[in-house]
């Protein structure tokens, strides 16, 4: 008797390798609260449906406006910076901290001291503003 082909249950992925290259970009110049930030960023993961991809996101100094219509959970590896949601008090985080941001959410996001971090974003489905 011969067993039906199964696609596996789960499939891993490693992240990194010294392959994946960086982009490096800018907020918006309309967007730019304070200072002139430049971002690095490295894609090491994305889904087959585009929806979801994770890498590593730096970042120099300055201060910009973010409106999320996505999820995104990083963890910062080195440096500062500071969250402050439209209305709301601002909530700093340093080395080691795990942040979840919600689609909905609007504010400044700060780099204090240069910083890292790694990330997982997830878009909303095409056509739909919430994910």
């Amino acid at each position: 008797m011969t067993e039906p082909d199964v696609e596996p249950a789960m499939r891993l992925h490693r992240l990194g390798g010294p392959t994946a290259p960086f982009e490096d970009s800018a907020p918006p110049p309309e967007l730019v609260v304070e200072g002139e930030p430049r971002f690095r960023t490295t894609v090491h993961y994305e889904a087959p449906d585009g929806r979801l991809f994770a890498g590593v996101w730096a970042a120099t100094p300055g201060a910009w406006r973010v409106a999320y219509d996505e999820w995104e959970w990083c963890r910062l590896r080195s440096g500062r910076c500071v969250l402050t949601p439209d209305g709301g008090e601002a909530q700093e985080y340093g080395p080691g901290a795990a942040i979840v941001i919600e689609p909905g959410f609007t504010g400044v996001w700060a780099v204090v001291e240069p910083c890292e971090k790694d990330f997982v974003v997830m878009l909303p489905p095409a056509g739909d503003g919430e994910a």
